[in-house]
């Protein structure tokens, strides 16, 4: 699934390229996403102008000029790409989003996981208004997380990865970070003191910023607004590495499963 780094990646791409500019229509060809896009969705933001694209955890917000916002979301494996409006669509294209440059704002969501929302208030959306706060924008901090995690006996990787404590975590990041910072993933959350969660804080801003820097990480067929793909998964340094030496120790890199979902960690560093 797409992460922070790569949504903001598409987000950074895309935002000189339709800030400023009007919506002419909206093309709907699939509704049926991960939720019905409603029919009354294109008279809504017709005619409206794009103020500005921002980021809230892994969705897109295109604010617009009369205080509505239309909300992406790229689903398991999605891109979104500024092509020519005359392109033909393909398959798996299910809406264009039309600006008066003669452009489209045109998703490509194999798995029809993604999402096209419009709100009048994104702060109020039901989506968004729980979800916790963003690791980049200086709210992270070993203080937070160690409170936030008191008396919590889940794996510390899964509560990197719980939205409504810190947004856009996914499994790849999560465990990069925790290498970084020296964490068994499998550790319980409320088990790792506040020393230790000052250097995971830290650890989780560097690895994202790298990976945005990158151009986020390949999954599938993720590629950035541009059309290139990311190469942060060219740095990871224990995600899908099972059996390949740890970077620093030279031990074997282990793989188990946690909660249903592969985790990645070297038994010697990280503790």
């Amino acid at each position: 699934m797409p992460e922070l780094p790569e949504v903001e990646t598409t987000r950074r791409g895309l935002a000189p390229l339709v800030t400023g500019r009007r919506i002419t229509d909206v093309i709907v060809r699939e509704p049926r996403l991960r939720w019905t896009i409603p029919a009354t969705l294109p008279g809504q933001v017709r005619g409206r102008c794009i103020d500005a694209v921002a980021r809230r955890g892994k969705y897109l917000l295109f604010s617009l000029d009369d205080g509505s916002c239309l909300i992406i979301h790229l689903g398991m494996s999605g891109s979104l790409r500024l092509v020519d409006t005359t392109r033909a669509p393909g398959r798996h294209e299910p809406f264009d989003i039309h600006v008066d440059s003669g452009m489209s704002l045109r998703l490509r969501d194999p798995r029809r996981f993604g999402a096209l929302l419009w709100t009048e208030d994104w702060r109020r959306h039901a989506l968004l208004k729980d979800l916790g706060p963003e690791p980049l924008d200086g709210a992270l901090q070993g203080d937070y997380l160690y409170d936030a995690s008191r008396n919590r006996t889940i794996a510390v990787r899964d509560f990197l990865m719980n939205s409504h404590m810190i947004v856009g975590i996914g499994n790849i990041y999560a465990n990069e970070a925790l290498f970084v910072a020296g964490i068994d993933p499998r550790r319980a959350a409320g088990r790792i003191g506040r020393s230790r969660y000052g250097r995971l804080s830290y650890a989780v801003i560097s690895v994202l910023e790298s990976a945005i820097a990158h151009g986020g990480t390949t999954l599938r067929d993720f590629a950035g607004s541009d059309g290139r793909p990311g190469y942060f998964q060219q740095t990871l340094r224990v995600y899908g590495r099972e059996g390949d030496r740890c970077p620093d120790c030279g031990a074997p890199i282990v793989r188990q499963t946690l909660s249903g979902r592969s985790c990645f960690f070297c038994r010697h560093c990280q503790h």
